[in-house]
C-alpha cells in the first residue's frame, strides 16, 4: 500500500528554535533595518553593499545554528509518510536534519544567481559587490525578495493538491501567496497545525497544537503513529 503523502508548510517559528531570528520583530524591523532597505529589488538598487552584507551575516550565522527537535521528527517522519516540505524558511535546516524533499518559497541563503538570470548556483561563502557570474553580471543573492514573482508556487499547489495530511507549523499564514496554499488541499485532506499564537481558522481543535514546534512535533508524531 502506498505511504500517505504528508505535505509540510514551514516558516519562521520553526528555524527560530534553533536561534534564527524571525522575519519580523515587534517594531517591524529586521535586525534593526526597515524590510524594503534589505528584502526588495529597490534596497538593492539603492544600497547593494548593505544588502550582501545583511545576507552575508545570515549566511555565517548558519554555520552556528543546527537543527532541532521538530526538524528531526520532520525527517524521522519519512520512514512513515512521503513527506513533503514546502518552507518558506531560506536556511537549509530541513536538509541538514534530513529531509529528502523540501521546496524553497523564498530562495536559499546558501545560493546565488546574476541579476539579469535565472540561474542558480551554490554560494557558501560571502557574497560581496564585484563578485560577478561568468557571463559578467553582478551576483545577488538567491532570495525570492518583496515585490519579485515566487517561481516555485506553481509546484508548491501541486504538491498540496495530493496531500493526505497537511500540516502548518511555525507561520503567522500573513504572508501570501504562500498562505493561499492551505486551500489547494483536497477534500480528503486532514489539516494540522503547530504554532503557539495562530489562531485556529483552519482544522478541528483536537489537531491544532497552539505551542512551540518541537512540543507540537512531539504530539503529532504520537497522534500520527498511534
Amino acid at each position: 500500500m502506498d505511504r500517505k503523502k504528508l505535505v509540510v508548510l514551514s516558516g519562521a517559528g520553526i528555524s527560530a528554535e534553533s536561534g534564527i531570528k524571525t522575519f519580523r520583530d515587534s517594531n517591524g524591523l529586521w535586525e534593526n533595518h526597515k524590510v524594503e532597505e534589505v528584502a526588495s529589488p529597490e534596497g538593492f538598487l539603492k544600497n547593494p553593499k548593505l544588502v550582501l552584507d545583511f545576507y552575508n551575516a545570515r549566511r555565517r550565522q548558519l554555520k552556528e545554528v543546527h537543527p532541532n527537535e521538530a526538524h528531526l521528527i520532520l525527517a524521522e517522519l519519512q520512514e512513515f509518510f512521503d513527506v513533503h516540505i514546502i518552507t518558506q524558511n531560506v536556511d537549509d535546516l530541513h536538509e541538514r536534519a534530513g529531509s529528502r524533499k523540501v521546496l524553497h518559497l523564498h530562495g536559499e541563503l546558501l545560493k546565488a544567481r546574476p541579476i539579469d538570470s535565472d540561474e542558480v548556483i551554490p554560494w557558501e561563502k560571502d557574497l560581496n559587490f564585484g563578485d560577478l557570474h561568468e557571463n559578467g553580471s553582478q551576483l545577488r543573492p538567491h532570495i525570492v525578495w518583496f515585490g519579485e514573482m515566487v517561481p516555485a508556487m506553481e509546484e508548491a499547489a501541486d504538491i498540496v493538491e495530493e496531500a493526505d495530511i497537511f500540516l502548518v507549523i511555525g507561520t503567522s499564514m500573513q504572508v501570501y501567496p504562500a498562505a493561499g496554499l492551505i486551500h489547494s488541499t483536497p477534500d480528503h485532506c486532514e489539516i494540522f497545525i503547530i504554532d503557539p499564537h495562530l489562531p485556529n481558522d483552519f482544522t478541528r481543535s483536537e489537531n491544532c497544537f497552539q505551542c512551540g514546534a518541537s512540543e507540537g512535533m512531539k504530539r503529532l508524531k504520537n497522534k500520527l503513529l498511534a
